[in-house]
């Protein structure tokens, strides 16, 4: 019967054969949207991955609103590389070629390197002085051969006072000193704002914006990707100027809104019967755009 859905991607049309439970499911799921920026981003870090180490090595501060898929993009790289555990080594090392961690909210040096050693399996030097704390978070990343560390929710630096910003900023310099690998920190504008005021790490960090989006040939680009990969036994039409208008105005060009827009309808049209999204199904999910958001009264 998979032929009898054109509109959706191959792989997708065996799943609109399925139960409509197991298609809401399907709906729900993260998925991967290879959209032109996204693709200009993970090729990016890939170039500053590809450095031999030097002296200073490059460093890239991926950098846009909060929910506009930063996040997904390093979490797509990190995949691309993963981790290889002792028991699967030749050499019985485990190679960890990507470290992601979250900068903490209130960071400090503690904090950053405990966060380190949490990523690295090591989830009971919390108390200890951050100088063993370091000791050990570099020793572990020499010995499991990182190659580079992405730091997300960047902008968090900002939320200590001035001069534990400080220490951090030129903590983050001497880290890839000391390791000559590469940084990739991604957060919001608030995380330029940090870096920029940094003269040298300024100098080290080269942004790569992912601004919102606009409603232009790229937006409906992503519309038809979305709906080809969701499970609808009939075709919506996403890019369609009434459709592809609605939603982008509801969506405020946040791309994770766009997601959840189109999920959630997506999930009314399978329960519903309707198999298709339209701008009634939109209104029924119940879908209150950012702006709304902000203005409920409590």
């Amino acid at each position: 019967m998979s032929g009898d859905y054109p509109h959706l991607h191959p792989n997708a049309r065996a799943w609109a054969d399925e139960d409509a439970p197991s298609r809401v499911r399907r709906i729900r799921t993260d998925r991967w949207i290879g959209y032109a920026r996204a693709q200009a981003a993970l090729a990016a870090i890939e170039d500053v991955m590809s450095f031999p180490k030097r002296t200073r090595m490059p460093n890239l501060l991926l950098v846009g609103p909060t929910n506009n898929g930063k996040t997904m993009i390093v979490e797509k790289f990190r995949r691309s590389h993963p981790p290889t555990a002792a028991v699967d080594a030749e050499d019985g090392v485990a190679r960890v070629p990507v470290l992601k961690m979250q900068m903490p909210a209130g960071p400090d040096e503690r904090r950053f390197f405990g966060a380190i050693l949490d990523e690295l399996g090591m989830h009971n030097w919390s108390k200890e002085k951050v100088a063993a704390q370091q000791s050990l978070a570099v020793r572990l990343m020499r010995a499991t051969d990182v190659r580079l560390l992405v730091i997300d929710e960047m902008h968090n630096i900002l939320s200590g006072p001035v001069s534990q910003q400080r220490r951090l900023l030129n903590l983050l310099r001497w880290l890839g000193n000391e390791l000559q690998i590469p940084l990739v920190g991604v957060g919001t504008a608030e995380a330029l704002r940090a870096i920029r005021s940094d003269d040298q790490l300024a100098n080290r960090f080269e942004p790569l914006a992912l601004p919102l989006w606009e409603e232009d040939e790229a937006y409906r680009r992503l519309l038809s990707t979305l709906e080809a990969l969701l499970p609808l036994r009939k075709p919506s039409g996403l890019a369609q100027p009434a459709l592809a208008g609605k939603i982008f105005a509801l969506s405020e060009g946040v791309l994770g809104e766009i997601v959840s827009i189109i999920t959630r309808a997506a999930a009314v049209a399978v329960t519903s019967g309707a198999e298709a999204i339209s701008p009634r199904l939109i209104e029924k999910s119940g879908f209150i755009s950012p702006t709304g958001r902000r203005r409920v009264a409590v």
